[in-house]
């Protein structure tokens, strides 16, 4: 399988996750929002195993194949929390995103190489990448859902689950992305020869993690609330530039982190 089959099976995908998030609203019946959302995973998911095949490679490399997992992940984390939590917003939220990220990539199509380049050949790839792009979207999640706090602060009624939510999802996406710098580490000293050089990838990687750990630091010492809150927002903005922004920083161009786009 190649990318030139990935419409038929993004459009598809992207009906039942937006009926999903439609329906969850309307529908009393959750057996049917939840398999809509269900079938959408398994069809994106199929598309993810047959480009892996057909490449002979995981879709891993570039922007826009890690962009393939986090929509699938962002559905995947989506409905699991809903399933749990019940929060028909969280549902519809990723739902909305996974499909704007489909969409980037119908419109930015790519031709992508079969093959890696000598450093990626490491049997740390696969969950090095995974395991941080599962983190990015459960804080994702989390972002959105300190946002929604925010504006129930306006309005004195904050949500004491929503707190929960945000606390557990927070808790599991910042042990991901830890595991994910420290199997980085190890998969650098297999490469390189060391564990850690300050490279524009790696000092943005430390940044975003200490900006979690100000947030989890600030919400167990029981800091104001408003300014707890806002440190998810900004700590995301640090992910994303991590994730993205990095690679258009002028110390980025010789980055060992930056294969392609």
């Amino acid at each position: 399988m190649t990318w030139d089959e990935f419409l038929w099976f993004a459009i598809p995908a992207m009906i039942c996750w937006i009926s999903a998030g439609a329906l969850v609203y309307k529908c009393k019946k959750t057996f049917i929002v939840e398999g809509l959302m269900i079938a959408g995973i398994a069809i994106f998911a199929a598309f993810i195993i047959g480009l892996w095949i057909g490449q002979e490679r995981p879709p891993l490399r570039t922007i826009g194949e890690t962009r393939l997992w986090y929509s699938f992940f962002l559905a995947t984390v989506g409905y699991f929390t809903y399933k749990h939590w019940k929060y028909k917003w969280l549902l519809s939220f990723s739902s909305l995103v996974a499909c704007v990220f489909v969409c980037v990539n119908i419109f930015k199509p790519e031709i992508h190489s079969t093959n890696l380049m000598p450093a990626l050949q490491s049997y740390w790839f696969v969950p090095h990448v995974t395991v941080y792009i599962l983190s990015y979207a459960m804080l994702g999640a989390a972002t959105i859902a300190a946002i929604i706090q925010l504006v129930n602060l306006k309005k004195d009624r904050l949500d004491d689950n929503l707190y929960k939510l945000m606390d557990n999802v927070v808790y599991i996406g910042f042990g991901f992305l830890i595991l994910g710098m420290l199997m980085g580490a190890v998969w650098a000293k297999e490469a390189w020869g060391h564990y850690w050089s300050w490279d524009p990838k790696e000092t943005w990687a430390f940044i975003t993690s200490a900006g979690y750990l100000v947030y989890i630091h600030m919400r167990l010492q029981k800091y104001h609330v408003k300014f707890v809150l806002w440190m998810l927002p900004i700590a995301f903005v640090l992910l994303m530039i991590t994730w993205i922004g990095v690679n258009y920083l002028p110390a980025a161009q010789n980055s060992i982190h930056v294969y392609s786009n």
